[in-house]
């Protein structure tokens, strides 16, 4: 489990033409075998580690389907989390690293000195958001500002506000119009839903 409060921004050293082998400076130097880490939102196991940070990942078929791991290259800049422990502060809210879908970021727009971000969301995840509820972007828990209409069928808007801590330590700064990000809701507004369409 995650809290969607970004620790590192890693850098991609490689990955293999099927994108399943993924090669990450993440600056940890105390990783384990094994270990989740949350990379850009996707929950991955840790499969090899040196002690300079260097950590590869095994991304199966389904994780490439659901996610935007599969447009990584070489050199591109990755949000980093490792996976809380029972004395951790909950900063931000509870994220399994399982995404839910793909957001596309419709446009940036600078507002003094935060940034106003407006993102295309797959219909289907529309009733897990509310105003000033919680969503997670790329592995970013962030709050919802809004929900518009989107023009694009089949897509909700969403808008957002980026203070700048938010902007300059994660990779939110690095991405232009058009990028494709992971989307995980909020995973109590999916088990409140399963509970409501239960019979007693």
């Amino acid at each position: 489990m995650f809290s969607g409060i970004i620790e590192r921004l890693g850098r991609v050293r490689a990955i293999t033409s099927d994108a399943e082998r993924l090669v990450v400076d993440t600056g940890f130097a105390d990783l384990a075998l094994g270990e989740s880490v949350a990379v850009n939102g996707v929950c991955l196991t840790v499969t090899e580690f040196d002690v300079s940070g260097m950590a590869a990942f095994f991304v199966s078929p389904e994780t490439l389907a659901r996610t935007s791991l599969g447009t990584l290259v070489a050199g591109g800049r990755v949000n980093l989390e490792r996976a809380v422990t029972p004395s951790t502060r909950l900063s931000g809210h509870i994220v399994q690293g399982h995404v839910d879908g793909v957001a596309t970021l419709a446009s940036v727009e600078a507002r003094g000195d935060a940034w106003s971000l407006l993102l295309d969301l797959p219909e289907p995840l529309r009733r897990y958001c509310v105003e000033k509820g919680s969503i997670t972007l790329d592995g970013i828990s962030l709050t919802i500002n809004a929900l518009p209409a989107s023009e694009v069928p089949g897509r909700f808007g969403l808008a957002l506000m980026i203070i700048p801590h938010t902007w300059e330590q994660t990779n939110l700064g690095t991405l232009a119009p058009g990028a494709i990000l992971n989307v995980e809701v909020d995973v109590i507004a999916k088990y409140v839903e399963q509970l409501c369409q239960r019979p007693n």
